[in-house]
């Protein structure tokens, strides 16, 4: 039986911890009075790595996860996704809301309200699934709703608001092997048994394909590679898709 990997050390949270801090470095200022808000921040874990931008905000609609991150440090409050965020306009300098907008029919209110919610000049950060050909079982255990193109995405960003500062893809080194297998497995009619905690009132817990250590090791180094492309150029496919918007500055 192949040994599952902690969340944290996964080797596809690795690889898209790394390839969005490269991207948030090109466009979020070095200053010490720096607001973030990450919506949708489940137990906390992605956190830790934006504290190294300023000071972070949590929101999370799941009472489970809400729990598991104070208990851990962090500043998170259970909100009503079907209600505006409790803040007021022009509040933080960045949103994030990483592998949120997908699980919502209405993804344009989220990012609406994050708009309202940012500073003039403020900038929103997204990462979502990419391809809706790619939908498995996957999204289904995960409660998504949609996947996204490239092109999709620009349109929902610019249609709330935001100037497009740059979208890319994300896991283009490993897109052919996930659509080989999603494909086989589609024909197949195999589903993988991973819990969700979408599916599971009792416990709260994010189950990702388990790798063996090897192979968990080579794809988190493919990831570093991939970082490092993505320093300099937009990869033009991948499993996923990683968007920055800006709200305008006024005057």
């Amino acid at each position: 039986m192949e040994q599952k990997i902690p969340e944290d050390s996964h080797w596809w949270f690795a690889s898209r911890t790394r390839a969005l801090t490269t991207v948030m470095k090109q466009f979020l200022p070095k200053t010490t009075d720096f607001h973030l808000l990450d919506v949708g921040c489940g137990a906390g874990n992605m956190i830790h790595h934006l504290s190294h931008f300023g000071r972070v905000k949590g929101l999370e609609i799941d009472p489970r996860p809400v729990k598991m991150a104070r208990q851990r440090g962090y500043d998170v409050d259970q909100f009503d996704a079907t209600q505006p965020m409790p803040f007021p306009g022009n509040s933080f300098d960045a949103v994030t809301a990483l592998d949120v907008i997908e699980h919502n029919q209405d993804d344009l209110a989220i990012l609406a309200d994050s708009y309202r919610v940012l500073k003039p000049g403020g900038h929103m950060i997204i990462t979502v699934p990419a391809l809706m050909w790619l939908w498995s079982h996957n999204d289904d255990i995960n409660a998504h709703v949609r996947r996204y193109t490239a092109a999709e995405l620009k349109q929902k960003l610019a249609q709330t608001g935001f100037v497009i500062r740059r979208v890319t893809y994300n896991n283009f080194f490993v897109f052919p092997l996930a659509a080989a297998l999603i494909v086989l497995r589609r024909l197949a009619g195999e589903k993988p048994q991973l819990a969700s905690h979408h599916l599971n009132e009792e416990e709260y817990q994010v189950e990702m394909e388990p790798a063996s250590p090897p192979v968990n090791a080579l794809l988190t180094l493919v990831g570093k590679i991939e970082a490092g492309l993505i320093r300099f150029a937009n990869l033009p496919i991948g499993t996923s898709l990683i968007a920055i918007g800006q709200k305008p500055r006024q005057g």
